[in-house]
């Protein structure tokens, strides 16, 4: 559970997943403008616990599934994901949760939220 935290945490201790899936994505304008996207489907026995564990995920600071490195991954130092652009989507017996957050330059909110909503759509296993 070292890619979790808080709440999350917490739930998944008590209701294992059977699936921990994602990709994290940079996005960017060409001029210096770029967002991080993060993708992950948690995967459960039943449509039952992917559902319970919704209402968990989805409070602002309830705590994460985290399992990137973005400095690691994209060579992206000091990007953090916050939570505030946030979608999520039932997919069967799971959960699909996308973030988006700016990594460089200047990106508007309302595109950070337009990128979590269509993310929260991309085939992540």
């Amino acid at each position: 559970m070292a890619a979790t935290s808080g709440r999350v945490r917490d739930f998944l201790v008590k209701t294992h997943c059977t699936s921990l899936e994602g990709m994290l994505l940079a996005v960017g304008d060409g001029h210096g403008n770029a967002a991080v996207v993060s993708v992950v489907r948690v995967g459960f026995t039943t449509k039952a616990q992917a559902a319970e564990f919704r209402k968990v995920e989805t409070v602002q600071g309830s705590g994460d599934v985290r399992p990137w490195e973005i400095a690691a991954i994209l060579g992206l130092a000091g990007v953090r994901m916050t939570g505030l652009n946030y979608s999520d989507r039932a997919d069967g017996a799971g959960l699909v949760v996308a973030e988006a957050d700016q990594a460089t330059g200047h990106v508007e909110r309302a595109t950070l939220e337009a990128l979590a909503d269509v993310a929260a759509y991309l085939p992540v296993n």
